[in-house]
């Protein structure tokens, strides 16, 4: 059983965290990069506010399994370091950087059909032109998105996150300038509202990419990890990146595709709601994109661990991660249900009627703290599950259950015609769920059979 095998140890909890807590920056810089860009567009009026996010959350959606695929760098980065093959890791970069480029021709077939999905989700006419364009600017810049998603998770593979921090934290410093000069009109730059919020975005990703390559060109870099005889194709590490980065591409896909169709439902009840939603998912980011960072961590030394064969070595790291995961959310949650309506009231827009926007987004405050907790448990259970190399389990299980959420939200919006709260209601139900299945998992220990471990390492 799992709590047999656990053992808590402050050095296990200092290596999690100095691991960690530069992810989480990192993580937590995009999140107020996405938080920014919206409070912005929330001076303009609740329809940009809704729009971004609409848009936003589509191009992630157009981008998610490319990303996921390439993200399982991370993984396999630890556990090529962990098994003592320095050189295998930049090979690893080179195929990750090679499957971003490859894949540009699919991305603009994607964009095409995203954009015509929009027509079709009932969306007011203003919304629609707003978040299409959006959409449109942001998808210029997915190379640069896939890139940087390799090169970051390569250097959180080999422990060194504090380079995907200054990466990420400097790419947001020029952001939050930009997209407020870009998007009112500062600096000599004509006021360009919801598309200067897109190209300021675009720009900073190709600021943090170009910072990336120099880190990962550095002569100390060049020489630990062989970079320089890494550029070419090498079918073995590439036949293991798809083997195993394939479910986790896949599993982002169609769970950020439910995400997304049931947002676009949800939206359909109107701008008052759709408002209340980008609030609420605003807080939500600074929740949920910090955990990506503890998920991040714990996937590079689980995968490390993995890799070295020292399985002791993972009851720590999973012990840190819920004592880490559990204490933060916890706080979180204290912070979303009593100071709900002052957090909402951060988006109140100058001019106009704010109160049904108010009172859905408060309701929904609630939930958001319930389920925040439960989140904290996927992240830390998905980290150990996806480090460890058990990702075809956690395509089948997570992508069943967020297709189940879909179904009920469709019923719930569609035939039966419920109201906002109800299909709240469901969506935070769903995400329980989804935490007990994977803790379920976690207890099973099949994950570190062996046998198991044997085919995550084959070639």
């Amino acid at each position: 059983m799992l709590l047999a095998r656990l053992h808590f140890n402050m050095a296990t909890l200092r290596t999690l965290m100095a691991v960690a807590l530069p992810m989480v920056v990192s993580q937590g810089a995009f999140a107020v990069m996405i938080f920014t860009d919206r409070y912005f567009m929330s001076q303009i009026d609740p329809t940009h506010m809704a729009a971004s996010l609409g848009g936003g959350v589509a191009f992630f959606f157009s981008l998610c399994f490319f990303l996921g695929v390439i993200s399982y760098a991370n993984a396999l980065v630890a556990q090529y370091r962990g098994a003592g093959h320095a050189g295998k890791c930049s090979r690893v970069v080179t195929q990750g950087l090679l499957m971003g480029l490859l894949c540009q021709p699919i991305m603009f077939i994607i964009g095409f059909y995203v954009l015509k999905l929009f027509l079709v989700m009932g969306h007011e006419q203003t919304m629609l032109e707003l978040e299409s364009s959006y959409y449109a600017i942001l998808m210029l810049g997915s190379l640069f998105a896939l890139w940087k998603g390799c090169l970051s998770s390569y250097f959180a593979g080999i422990s060194r996150t504090r380079v995907v921090m200054v990466c990420d934290v400097a790419g947001l410093m020029l952001n939050i300038p930009l997209c407020w000069a870009m998007a009112f009109g500062h600096f000599g730059f004509p006021a360009m509202g919801i598309d200067g919020a897109a190209w300021s975005t675009v720009l900073s990703s190709l600021f943090s990419l170009i910072l990336f390559f120099f880190y990962y060109l550095a002569r100390q870099n060049r020489l630990a990890f062989l970079v320089m005889e890494s550029f070419r194709v090498d079918l073995p590490v590439l036949r293991r990146y798809l083997r195993l980065g394939l479910p986790s591409g896949v599993e982002l896909f169609l769970n950020v595709a439910a995400f997304n169709l049931f947002l676009l439902m949800f939206q359909s009840y109107g701008v008052a709601e759709s408002a209340a939603a980008a609030i609420v998912f605003n807080w939500d980011i600074l929740s949920f994109v910090p955990m990506l960072g503890l998920n991040i961590g714990i996937v590079s030394l689980i995968g490390h661990s993995v890799g070295a064969r020292s399985m002791e070595k993972t009851n720590e790291v999973i012990s840190a991660g819920f004592v880490i995961a559990i204490a933060y959310s916890s706080m979180l949650a204290l912070l979303f249900i009593f100071f709900r309506y002052p957090l909402v009231d951060v988006f109140a827009p100058p001019q106009g009627d704010f109160a049904e926007i108010r009172v859905l987004a408060a309701f929904m405050m609630i939930g958001l703290c319930c389920y925040t907790m439960a989140d904290a448990v996927i992240q830390v259970s998905g980290g150990v599950l996806r480090g460890a190399g058990d990702t075809q389990w956690v395509m089948y299980s997570s992508t069943a259950l967020h297709w189940i959420m879909l179904v009920m939200q469709y019923l719930v919006i569609r035939v039966w015609e419920f109201g906002p709260k109800a299909s709240w209601l469901v969506f935070c139900a769903m995400i329980l769920a989804i935490a007990i299945v994977f803790l379920m998992r976690l207890w099973s220990g099949r994950w570190r059979d062996e046998e198991a471990l044997r085919a995550v390492m084959a070639e």
